[in-house]
This record gives structure tokens, C-alpha cells and sequence, in this order.
């Protein structure tokens, strides 16, 4: 089990960006957007669908990758468990859920919109910068894990 300092990096890490991108930001949003309508109290559940699923791939970067999702200080083994067996980027797909939880509870345009620029934001950064980190840093075990796991939805079987 990784150690104290690495927890303390990994909650930081947390807080500061999905803490930001899929919390701080969306509420602001959703409370200014002059769009939006009443709460839709179920959108809650795809907030914490997403928060659920995000908190298992962080532990996932502690746990099996001995890292954190930030950067600054990423696994140091290639993450292939967990979610990570489905897709290559679970960490943003939940974030993506989070927003988009948020945007059904405030109904709100601006938050959905938010969600769209997020996604393309996302997949610019791990095409042009991610991928080729981890290509880079893993090799092999890349080439193999990104030929057998798709980037953003799971593979169909058959």
C-alpha cells in the first residue's frame, strides 16, 4: 500500500481538479446560468454516479498505479484495473457524469454546454499529450492495453 505522503498528494490532486472542474465550477454555473429552470432532484443520482465512479479510479492511480491523477505526479505503473479494464480515460468519463448530473439537476443549457467544451477539451489533451506520455513511458504494455481497451466507450463484444 502506497504511503501517507502519497495519500496526502492524491487528496490535494483531487480537490484541486476535479474539485474544480466537476464541483467548484458547475455549481457557479448552474446558479448563474439565466436558463435554467427549477431543480430536477434526480440528477443528483448521476452526480453521485459519477463521484462514485471517479473516487474508484483515483483509488485505482493510489492503489495499483502508485500515483496520483494529477501530472505533477502521476501512477508509476500502468492503471489497467478497475474501469480502466473498459475504457482508457474513466477519470474524465466520470467527470463528463458529473457535469452532465449537474446540468439535469439545475436544467441547465449552460451546464450542458459546459459538458460538450469539457469532453473536446479532454480529448485534445489525451490524444495530443497523454497518449504519447504514456506510449513514451510504458511501451509495450501500452501498445497492448490501448489496441484492447477503446479511449471513451467501452468495446462492443461480437
Amino acid at each position: 500500500m502506497p504511503g501517507r505522503h502519497l495519500f496526502i498528494r492524491t487528496v490535494i490532486a483531487f480537490l484541486v481538479l476535479p474539485g474544480i472542474f466537476a464541483l467548484s465550477l458547475p455549481l457557479v454555473i448552474g446558479y448563474v446560468d439565466p436558463w435554467d429552470t427549477p431543480f430536477f432532484p434526480p440528477g443528483i443520482i448521476v452526480v453521485c454516479i459519477g463521484i462514485f465512479c471517479l473516487l474508484w479510479c483515483i483509488r485505482d492511480f493510489y492503489v495499483a498505479g502508485k500515483g496520483t491523477l494529477a501530472p505533477w505526479n502521476p501512477p508509476q505503473d500502468l492503471v489497467i484495473v478497475g474501469l480502466y479494464r473498459f475504457v482508457r480515460n474513466p477519470m474524465y468519463v466520470s467527470v463528463l457524469l458529473v457535469v452532465l448530473g449537474w446540468g439535469i439537476f439545475f436544467l441547465s443549457p449552460m451546464l450542458l454546454l459546459y459538458d460538450v467544451i469539457l469532453f473536446f477539451a479532454f480529448h485534445i489533451s489525451v490524444v495530443k499529450f497523454e497518449e504519447p506520455r504514456l506510449r513514451n513511458r510504458f511501451g509495450t504494455s501500452w501498445e497492448v492495453y490501448q489496441k484492447n481497451v477503446s479511449r471513451w466507450l467501452p468495446k462492443r463484444e461480437g
